[in-house]
């Protein structure tokens, strides 16, 4: 049963990133100019406009990483550093986003879950 308890670890780290996305995207649908109202909320905290596909790609392509356990320990550093740096270039709340960090660099630390794609090669 402990085994179970990392992959669902980093499954919920995981969804963190890929809701956040998923409702950015869905936004994007409901709105006819929702990516450009997004660009321009980004312009207004000072980020150019590049920022705005950079932003949803990480998170999509780090969400599903952590998700299905594909190259974990990069894929949860990487998550972690950009959570940081997102927090403090957004205005996010941050403590919220350095407990996340920590969960994302404890991933890093024990990369070895159950039910991910890295246990697959073995």
């Amino acid at each position: 049963m402990q085994c179970y308890f990392s992959a669902l670890g980093r499954i919920l780290l995981a969804q963190v990133f890929l809701l956040q996305i998923t409702m950015l995207i869905l936004s994007f649908f409901s709105n006819p100019d929702g990516y450009l109202q997004y660009q321009a909320g980004l312009g207004s905290l000072g980020l150019a406009s590049i920022f705005a596909p950079l932003i949803i790609l990480v998170q999509l392509l780090g969400g599903l990483a952590l998700l299905l356990g594909y190259k974990t320990k990069a894929a949860a550093l990487s998550m972690a550093i950009y959570a940081v740096i997102i927090a403090v270039l957004l205005h996010l709340p941050l403590l919220q986003y350095l407990a996340i960090a920590g969960g994302l660099l404890m991933l890093h630390l024990n990369p070895v879950t159950a039910c991910s794609l890295d246990n697959l090669k073995k």
